[in-house]
């Protein structure tokens, strides 16, 4: 075992904090990988104020420093990321169809979960992470590793619903919500070759959202805009976890189309029967996306010089990092470097 150095929620709802624990040595299989970066997703932020103990982090990027004895994927010095799972079961049938994320027999998330032999697993808000090479992503070259680390997360969970609802030239693609997921959605549909429209509750990020690669920009709060938009959409992909009314969007889609939930409210949303009858229309959730098409939508950033629009902070600020991205305070996502960590005494 060797003694790491992270940022913790030693207690639930406690700021995060300096905490010391260990990290395995390598196995036979095993990639040790100093992390030079980690995004702040808001899924850390409800866990770490309801968890103890917690490192959060799962937007890793990093450098390879040590291998096992069995590696053949990777040697020191790659360019390497970890995201959402860390293992999986790898017998079940989603596990063999590459769906590893949607495990029906246990995945090892990367932070406050256990791996298949119990060790508990810590996240990337640290300054190093041991993974078996079968869950570790190869980033490209030509992607800096601080743009690259929200790709881990926020870069494919919309990269996953794109490619199965057949996002490409020819359709036309709604975006609900325009922060750290939504961004993302943008830019990927946008290197896809669809027509994608931003849905906004205002138009102050229109001109953000043109740059990005937004053809359209409609503002949700304009009532005009569902008239305007009625049966347009081939896809929407709702990334917002506000409370908003969804059967008024299920009016923008057009005959068999779909509604895609990526964000999650806390609440329960009541969905009328009507909208969804009348044009045999669906509604549908996605989580993040498996090894492979992990590494596909990587190597697809890669081709088309795709990152996340980042702000870079010292761990020391983590906290006052929390609190602005509950009030939609960056654009588009932070991204921790970790080098303030191992200067901190």
């Amino acid at each position: 075992m060797s003694k790491t150095k992270g940022y913790a929620a030693l207690t639930a709802k406690a700021p995060l904090a300096p905490y010391s624990f260990e990290r395995r040595e390598p196995r036979d299989h095993d990639v040790a990988i100093d992390i030079k970066f980690c995004g702040i997703c808001h899924s850390d932020i409800h866990q770490a104020r309801n968890e103890w103990g917690e490192v959060p982090g799962h937007e890793i990027a990093g450098v390879v420093t040590a291998v096992g004895g069995k590696v053949t994927r990777y040697k020191v010095g790659d360019k390497v990321g970890v995201g959402c799972f860390v293992d999986s079961c790898r017998t079940c049938a989603e596990c063999k169809n590459g769906l590893e994320q949607y495990c029906s027999v246990h995945t090892a998330w990367t932070y406050n979960g256990r791996e298949i032999d119990e060790t508990p697993t810590y996240g990337g808000y640290s300054e190093k992470i041991v993974v078996d090479e079968n869950y570790v992503l190869r980033i490209p070259e030509n992607l800096p590793l601080d743009k690259a680390a929200p790709l881990l997360c926020a870069g494919i969970t919309l990269y996953s619903p794109l490619k199965h609802w057949n996002a490409g030239p020819g359709k036309k693609v709604a975006i609900i919500g325009l922060g750290g997921l939504g961004h993302m959605g943008v830019k990927l549909a946008h290197a896809l070759g669809a027509e994608v429209t931003v849905l906004s509750h205002s138009l102050k990020k229109k001109d953000d959202g043109k740059r990005l690669g937004a053809d359209r920009f409609y503002a949700t709060s304009d009532p005009e805009t569902f008239t305007q938009l009625a049966g347009y959409f081939d896809l929407i992909i709702n990334t917002v976890s506000a409370e908003i009314d969804w059967n008024q969007y299920f009016a923008l889609l057009k005959l068999d189309s779909a509604m895609v939930l990526v964000g999650v409210p806390e609440k329960k949303i009541p969905v009328g029967a009507m909208p969804l009858v009348a044009r045999r229309r669906s509604l549908a959730g996605s989580s993040i996306g498996g090894i492979k098409e992990t590494q596909e939508m990587l190597d697809f950033c890669g081709k088309h010089g795709i990152t996340s629009d980042i702000e870079v902070i010292p761990i020391q600020k983590v906290n006052e990092a929390y609190e602005r991205v509950q009030k939609s305070d960056v654009r588009y996502r932070f991204v921790i470097d970790m080098a303030s960590l191992k200067a901190q005494s």
